[in-house]
């Protein structure tokens, strides 16, 4: 439900106002004075303003100034009995939508209020749809893991049930978070994201919360926080194992109550939104620790989400590589790109401790350092996929000496080969090898090179 605040210093108005507003199925409030209007607004968001010009106090050109300097402003329509066309125009180069003179036209009103509506969410839409519409958005693969994910998102999104979400770092985690918030009733409002681990623990609750102007030294302003600005949206809060106990007893007090105050606030705010959650700990023994709140996991771990690392579907790192592949040569402009099978299965013998975000990575960089290059083979593929590739897949389970050594063999010929951009016979002279003997080794080892 759209909510309107109507600022006039006649009573007669704000009521006739607020009576049709709420039939048209509008949340309406009313303020008597510029001053009213500024403090509603610091404690809860308003898609509209209907301001009157003449108030009270401080004008209502003096209010849009300070309403414009919000961080995350409504739209405003000024209303006067005195309109000239300066004054319009004054009013719209301070950020008004539009100006209406009195009497008022309900007619007209209710139009203006509508196409104000649709701005305000075209303006929020626009600062979002880069990110959420991401390729990055989209959960890609086809193994078993992957599939029984996006089967329990489709089931549970709709909800409006906390979530929390397990996974190792670069398993995906936020974009698990971005397809529930995409798949249900709140998908028109806001997704806000807060990575817990990236901001200090004096900032993270004027972070959250918000704060008042003059709460402590570097507050010049008032502050909207993120719980305000995902009000019947979505807040992610990513890694939050990394938030403190401080801050997490007052997000577990504004999930129990819906509403919390602002740093150096003195009223409350009422909020309304889908808090999901994200960690790469384990919260059962970050509890035992006491590092984390039994009540608060609880509150969040409503639905529980586990994300699998990469290594554990291998069978879905060829159509990743060759999505990020397709994204990539797009983002620089460049014709489509092929990868090797060759260059498959060195990716695929690779362990990928860094997950789906290392090989996105990987993906980029051969990319950016091979401009010409429109068929990708395992040379073009960093040094460490290669020797790790064998070492951790092949060494670090070796159980006999014989196991050991082949690892470490295929770990030095795979090396070598890519000191010598994949000639065999050069290969060979730096190994001391005839060339038929590497072939045969090779061929052993499960190492493919295509000269």
């Amino acid at each position: 439900m759209h909510k309107i605040l109507i600022v006039d210093d006649e009573s007669a108005i704000r009521q006739s106002l607020k009576g049709v507003l709420e039939d048209e199925g509008y949340e309406a409030q009313t303020a008597e004075s510029g001053e009213a209007c500024l403090e509603s607004l610091r404690r809860r968001p308003f898609d509209i303003v209907l301001l009157d010009i003449w108030l009270p106090g401080a004008d209502g050109l003096e209010i849009l100034e300070s309403v414009r300097e919000l961080e995350h402003p409504p739209e405003v329509i000024i209303i006067s009995g005195h309109g000239t066309i300066e004054t319009a125009v004054r009013a719209t180069k301070l950020g008004a939508y539009d100006f209406l003179e009195k009497p008022l036209s309900i007619e007209k009103t209710l139009i203006l209020i509508k196409n104000a509506i649709d701005s305000r969410r075209l303006r929020d839409e626009n600062r979002e749809l880069k990110r959420q519409l991401s390729p990055r958005g989209v959960i890609v693969g086809e193994s078993i893991p992957i599939k029984a994910l996006r089967q329990q998102i489709q089931l549970m999104a709709p909800t409006h049930g906390r979530v929390l979400i397990f996974g190792e770092s670069g398993t995906g985690k936020e974009l698990v978070a971005q397809a529930i918030h995409l798949q249900s009733p709140r998908k028109d409002e806001m997704f806000v994201e807060v990575n817990c681990a990236a901001i200090p623990e004096d900032l993270i609750e004027s972070e959250l919360f918000g704060h008042r102007k003059g709460a402590f030294p570097a507050a010049a302003a008032d502050k909207e926080g993120k719980f305000q600005r995902a009000h019947e949206g979505t807040l992610f809060l990513d890694e939050i194992g990394d938030m403190s106990l401080k801050t997490q007893a007052k997000v577990l007090r504004t999930l129990d109550e819906q509403r919390f105050t602002p740093v150096g606030g003195e009223e409350p705010v009422t909020v309304d939104a889908r808090v999901i959650a994200s960690t790469n700990k384990d919260l059962e023994e970050e509890i035992l620790r006491g590092n984390f709140r039994e009540d608060l996991f609880y509150r969040l771990n409503v639905i529980p989400f586990s994300v699998p690392p990469l290594r554990e579907r291998q069978e879905d790192v060829p159509i990743l590589a060759r999505h990020f592949l397709r994204e990539f040569s797009a983002t620089y402009g460049r014709r489509p790109r092929e990868i090797t099978d060759d260059a498959i299965d060195t990716l695929m013998r690779y362990s990928w401790p860094g997950n789906v975000r290392e090989l996105r990575n990987v993906i980029e960089r051969v990319v950016i350092m091979n401009p010409s290059t429109t068929r990708f083979d395992r040379k073009h593929l960093p040094p460490l996929v290669h020797r790790d590739g064998g070492r951790r897949i092949s060494g670090a389970g070796s159980s006999t000496l014989h196991q050991a050594r082949a690892a470490y063999e295929r770990d030095y010929i795979l090396k070598k080969l890519d000191e010598n951009h994949s000639n065999i016979s050069r290969t060979a002279e730096v190994l001391g090898l005839e060339r038929s003997h590497l072939y045969r080794k090779m061929k052993t080892l499960g190492i493919v090179v295509k000269e």
